[in-house]
């Protein structure tokens, strides 16, 4: 009995039971959904391509590059178009493209002189090492300003989390900018001196990072994992209780209408945690897994709109527009996806890929196609000079989206850590533990692959 149990098919699971696999480890993926690719959805339609969850990924570690030429898969990646590098922030109910260099920063009409003058003034501010947490609001409003906050950190934080800047922790979604200042005493220092250290390990800052993604879209990854994967992937299969025996766990499996057990070494989650409120577990010692449920998902919609190209007033030629609360719109944000990829729309159209909902406003992602299309159409006429009709109309809702990173959250990362401790051989992997892109749960996978393998070696 030397095979790994695998819940959930997403791309952290795909991952590490693809390094499982070639390390010469059995292992069993159970999807309780009829698909694998969890957050990733591509559609392919009326000549257009839509992604209802991420749109690409961040080449942030080496692994993930890794792991396309593992699967085979370098002939069908698609880098951006060099020309779509624009990224937009709206203010005065227009999208003004970000600043690009230093110089671009003190020329931009995106903030005020008084904004410039705070970020000036930020490396000589006292740092903050006395190790409370704090939210990414009260980070900002103390190293740089409110207004700062308001016009780019408020719509950055909707664009990565769909999330509150006044709730999420800085420790835990933004580690990086806490370590910054704890390390250099500055951020604007810390980028400077930072960015060798970052070379030195391969690692790549997200807003430097590349991102890239396939011929069909982000589908075509966690498609071909499972194809090489075969059998060991089962589908529609939902894991209804983890119990640990002498030498690893009983996993009981509901497929078909029929239960069954399957014995098996060693255990990865990779699933949501608010899908744990459907598994129970029987351990040596006394553990609940029901905390962990607490995590805070916003739910989002992603409303993917086709548009003839003389019908939209804003060259759409970056990569998208990130949208402040202050501004009044319903929308977080747009991409245009058509600009960074070929064949995401016919000849003489654009596809442009717009989220509603999130902690901003969690009331409007589940409302009807129709009003969602509507909202959505409204705010573009407004930002983008659209006018006409869509000519292609396709939205997902996502009724728990994005886990939220909020103040507390190390009592979840801990609690997890006890669990590993607690209960040998049950793991804990994914967008919930690791980071939420989709490159830090690729990255999450390979190493949970790693350290599967090593424990079961000892």
């Amino acid at each position: 009995m030397s095979s790994v149990a695998i819940i959930g098919g997403g791309i952290t699971g795909l991952t590490a039971a693809f390094y499982l696999k070639r390390r010469g480890v059995a292992v069993t993926v159970y999807e309780s959904t009829e698909r694998v690719g969890g957050a990733i959805r591509t559609v392919r339609t009326d000549g257009y391509l839509a992604e209802f969850g991420p749109n690409t990924i961040l080449e942030t570690s080496p692994l993930i590059a890794q792991l396309v030429d593992d699967a085979g898969l370098q002939p069908r990646r698609l880098d951006p178009d060099p020309a779509a590098s624009a990224r937009y922030v709206v203010r005065y109910q227009r999208p003004i493209e970000m600043p690009a260099s230093p110089l671009g920063f003190f020329t931009t009409p995106l903030f005020t002189l008084g904004a410039k003058w705070a970020v000036m003034r930020e490396p000589f501010r006292p740092a903050r090492r006395d190790g409370a947490e704090e939210s990414i609001a009260d980070f900002v409003r103390r190293r740089l300003c409110p207004e700062f906050l308001d016009q780019a950190i408020d719509a950055l934080v909707a664009g990565i989390y769909a999330g509150d800047p006044e709730k999420l922790s800085v420790q835990h979604a933004f580690p990086r900018l806490a370590a910054l200042e704890e390390k250099y005493g500055s951020l604007i220092k810390g980028q400077i001196l930072g960015a060798q250290e970052r070379r030195k390990r391969g690692e790549i800052a997200k807003d430097r990072a590349p991102k890239f993604s396939f011929d069909e879209g982000l589908q075509v990854l966690p498609d071909v994992l499972c194809e090489q994967l075969g059998e060991a992937v089962q589908l529609n299969a939902a894991v209804t209780q983890l119990a640990e025996t002498g030498s690893g766990w009983r996993v009981n499996v509901l497929r078909e209408g029929a239960e069954r057990q399957v014995d098996h070494r060693a255990v990865i989650y990779a699933g949501t945690t608010h899908a744990l409120e459907r598994i129970s577990i029987a351990t040596h010692q006394r553990l609940s897994l029901a905390p962990l449920t607490e995590i805070r998902y916003p739910p989002v919609a992603s409303v993917v709109l086709g548009f003839r190209r003389e019908d939209v007033a804003h060259s759409c030629g970056g990569f998208g527009m990130l949208i402040p609360r202050a501004e009044g719109f319903k929308i977080l944000g747009t991409i245009f996806s058509s600009a960074l990829f070929p064949n995401r729309a016919p000849e003489g159209h654009l596809t442009l890929t717009n989220y509603v909902g999130g902690e901003r406003y969690p009331e409007l992602a589940g409302r009807s196609a129709e009003e969602l299309y509507e909202l959505t159409c409204a705010d573009l006429k407004v930002l983008l000079g659209v006018k006409g009709e869509p000519t292609f109309r396709h939205h997902y809702y996502w009724p728990r989206a994005i886990p939220q990173y909020n103040l507390g959250y190390g009592r979840f990362r801990d609690l997890m850590t006890e669990i590993e401790q607690k209960a040998p051989g049950l793991f804990f992997a994914g967008h919930y533990r690791d980071g939420i892109s989709l490159g830090d749960s690729i990255v999450s996978g390979v190493n949970m692959a790693g350290r599967v393998a090593d424990s079961l070696n000892q």
